[in-house]
């Protein structure tokens, strides 16, 4: 009992001993990678609010402008923070996988109503009570958020979209409907079982600008899996020369995780600059 009784009386000055010793903290500061804007949407009629991520040259070089790469889901709780990460690690001079790039991520209301068209089927339609509204979303990114985005910041012609499960068949229906409004598409296990897959079925819209489309799904499950290598499939039958085109799946991934890996891959298909 004795002894039991020494040996804790030693760590208790040990641990006293190495906490006097803490270092002392000189200063403290929230640390920040971007900042958040509210804008006023009058085609949504309602307040949207935008994370954005800018580049670390882009206060020290007033002259350099930048592409821009819109994430869906972009709220910080969402897919921000990480796929932000990545477009500051791959834009690295050292790692040189992408152009530096300003990242504007969407915050969500309702993305069942922002993500879908109106679908046909009856489950859906329960399921989703305030779907259908994508096209009045895709006008406010049109109409709305790429001249804010223009007029506000130092950007290049250049646009990306990131859209995953329902943004990535609200980032397909872009694709087929409204091709022009990004350069690169990266579509990653996009919800195409909506409204009994009709989607697949359209004849995507042309068009004469180069494009580079990347799609990726996991192990997601029979109808999952089938559709994403269907839309992969249907654009390739449909493939021009100016648009590159690639399709990764990860097996080892689901839907809950496949979007990490598959951003950092895109990055590394669609961009393909030369490692310094």
């Amino acid at each position: 009992m004795k002894k039991t009784t020494f040996i804790w009386i030693l760590l208790l000055f040990t641990h006293l001993s190495y906490a006097q010793e803490l270092p002392k903290k000189i200063s403290e500061t929230d640390f920040s990678i971007g900042k958040s804007i509210h804008i006023e949407s009058v085609l949504l009629d309602e307040t949207r609010a935008l994370n954005i991520y800018l580049p670390s040259s882009y206060s020290i070089d007033s002259s350099k402008t930048y592409p821009v790469i819109y994430l869906l889901d972009g709220s910080k709780d969402e897919d921000f923070i990480h796929i932000s990460g990545i477009v500051q690690f791959g834009s690295f001079s050292w790692i040189n996988m992408l152009p530096e790039s300003i990242v504007v991520g969407i915050g969500n209301v309702d993305r069942k109503r922002d993500f879908t068209y109106p679908s046909q089927n009856k489950l859906d339609q329960t399921e989703f009570p305030t779907s259908g509204k994508s096209e009045k979303f895709i006008t406010f990114l049109e109409k709305e958020l790429q001249p804010y985005i223009d007029a506000k910041f130092r950007t290049t012609p250049v646009k990306t979209i990131i859209g995953q499960s329902l943004g990535g068949l609200l980032a397909t229906e872009i694709l087929f409907k409204n091709p022009e409004l990004f350069d690169n598409y990266i579509i990653v296990s996009p919800s195409l079982w909506w409204d009994d897959e009709k989607l697949l079925e359209l004849q995507p819209a042309s068009y004469d600008s180069n494009k580079s489309i990347y799609i990726a799904g996991g192990k997601e499950g029979a109808i999952m899996e089938r559709t994403t290598k269907e839309l992969y499939d249907k654009l390739k039958e449909n493939k021009s020369q100016n648009t590159k085109l690639f399709y990764d799946f990860l097996e080892n991934k689901t839907h809950g995780d496949a979007l990490h890996n598959a951003v950092y891959n895109a990055f590394e298909s669609l961009f393909k600059t030369d490692k310094k």
